[in-house]
């Protein structure tokens, strides 16, 4: 059995564990998503959050719309493989981003600030210590002090938000992302959900409104709109759908054709992942753990920031009226 065909095996199989695994309904389209809009990073927040690039979702209703990137708290030793849309047998099916001891393949899509379509260098785990590169990161030295330096090369500079198919990026996974595809996942924390559904109810995120500009192209914190960056300019040219968004919707199942997603690959090299292992309660339980250690240490950055706040507070009125008492 060769590779490829090996891998266009396991295609059908891991849409629909995929989604399963993670509680999700599989999506997709028979349109393609926009380009990735250009932005700026906003500051990070402070000492364990880690970057998580915007990306365009779907709503049967409304079409695409933008998710901002953000800075998440992230768990102790993980790191955050993004999602991605990809070529499947005439629809562009999403493939939900997770968290993982390694960096997967997500695409070959360059989402920036670190992620350049191939693993993650926007920092590194050193024991329970986040350390942040500032070549590809916006770091504030004063509150982050774990940082280093390190040139990151970019090889793929388009704005391109999907894999496979006419016009995307055709790009296949290295052994090191296949092997991280079988580790254990977990998946999107609470405040990621929470910040995915606070888009999708924002007309202004989507597409037909914005044309690939969305007006919140990034926050400080998931789920806080308050704080944003703009998008400095659309990846591309918009084009709006000939069809509606109901019209557009593909199936939610996938039909098991290894010899016509071999001929789709040799056409357009899709990239189809080998499936996710069902969850199971020890999968349930390590989940629910690392959504209460990230509680924790969340808590432990309120704290920091109140008690930085009382104190700034308590040192104002010592300059009462220009003068020192």
């Amino acid at each position: 059995m060769t590779r490829l065909f090996r891998w266009s095996l396991f295609a059908a199989l891991f849409l629909a564990l995929s989604a399963a695994s993670f509680g999700q309904v599989l999506i997709s389209v028979r349109v393609g998503p926009p380009a990735l809009p250009v932005y700026a990073q906003p500051i990070c927040p402070g000492p364990g959050y880690l970057w998580t690039p915007g990306y365009w979702a779907w709503d049967d209703d409304g079409g695409y719309y933008w998710v901002p990137g953000t800075w998440v708290m992230a768990p102790v030793g993980l790191l955050w493989t993004p999602g991605y849309w990809g070529w499947n047998n005439g629809f562009y099916v999403w493939h939900a981003g997770y968290w993982g001891p390694h960096v997967g393949f997500y695409g070959g899509i360059n989402y920036g600030f670190g992620y350049t379509g191939v693993g993650f260098f926007g920092g590194e785990w050193r024991g329970r210590e986040f350390f942040y590169n500032r070549t590809v990161t916006n770091i504030n030295v004063v509150n982050v002090t774990h940082v280093y330096n390190r040139t990151v090369v970019v090889n793929n500079v388009n704005r391109v938000s999907f894999n496979g198919g006419a016009g995307g990026v055709m790009a296949r996974p290295t052994r090191e992302e296949e092997s991280a595809m079988r580790e254990h996942h977990t998946e999107p924390l609470a405040v990621q959900r929470e910040h995915h559904e606070a888009a999708s109810r924002n007309r202004e995120l989507f597409a037909r409104e914005n044309h690939g500009r969305p007006t919140i192209a990034a926050t400080e914190r998931a789920a806080d709109f308050n704080h944003h960056e703009p998008a400095k300019a659309a990846g591309g040219e918009y084009r709006e759908p000939k069809m509606s968004p109901r019209e557009a919707r593909g199936p939610e199942k996938m039909p098991l054709n290894p010899r016509e997603n071999v001929r789709n690959e040799h056409e357009s090299r899709t990239f189809n992942p080998p499936p996710k292992s069902e969850p199971n309660a020890r999968s349930q339980k390590e989940d629910r753990r690392v959504e209460k250690q990230v509680q924790k240490q969340e808590q432990k950055q309120e704290q920091k920031r109140e008690q930085k706040q009382e104190r700034k507070t308590e040192r104002e009125p010592e300059h009462h009226g220009g003068k020192r008492r």
